[in-house]
């Protein structure tokens, strides 16, 4: 699958995909062969960093 390219988007299809589906971001950019760096900076360009404890970006 192809992730969206528009951070806004990204994040919520991210988050989403997070909740419904993955245990972690690790485990979501290996099956979907997405890099981690690249998810990581665009959500961080919106104000929202990666959260283990809640496997979300908050």
């Amino acid at each position: 699958m192809n992730l969206p390219n528009d951070p806004a988007m990204l994040l919520s299809v991210v988050n989403t995909k997070l909740r419904d589906f993955y245990p972690s971001l690790d485990s979501l950019c290996e099956d979907l062969e997405a890099d981690k760096k690249v998810i990581i900076e665009k959500c961080r360009s919106l104000g929202y960093e990666y959260s283990d404890d809640r496997n979300q970006f908050v």
